[in-house]
């Protein structure tokens, strides 16, 4: 456990190195302000970036490892997670389908007939009546 400890500690030592060799050229001024970045400064930001992400990721599996330790020697409770049932779908046949659709079929079979009644009043043709008398 001691071992785990020390290993988390040393990971996030890591990081915090990681983070300062980012910042170092700004912090004192060794890279110009508005200026491109040069090859130190460059070379420093980028292996400054790597040590960070080893040592957030060392951290991390020393954090989980921890935790394992801790939920095995029982000290800490795992709480399991809870699903939540998934509404059964309503199961609706065929026929009640088809009873649930017949009005809206019967509005929109009136609307057409309505429509196409309009359109022979008014002495315009359909672009499928056009079509079909070719």
């Amino acid at each position: 456990m001691i071992r785990k400890f020390v290993g988390a500690v040393l990971a996030a030592l890591a990081a915090m190195a990681g983070f300062w060799l980012m910042v170092a050229p700004f912090a004192l001024g060794t890279q110009p302000e508005g200026a491109a970045w040069n090859s130190a400064t460059t070379s420093e930001f980028f292996t400054g970036l790597g040590v960070a992400a080893v040592g957030l990721a060392g951290a991390a599996a020393f954090a989980a490892a921890i935790h394992a330790e801790l939920a095995a020697r029982g000290l800490v409770t795992v709480r399991e997670r809870q699903r939540e049932p998934e509404p059964a779908a309503p199961q609706t046949s065929s026929a009640e389908l088809a009873a649930l659709l017949a009005p809206l079929v019967e509005a929109l079979r009136e609307d057409l007939d309505a429509t196409d009644r309009e359109r022979r009043q008014n002495g315009s043709t359909t672009l499928v009546a056009s079509e079909d008398q070719r």
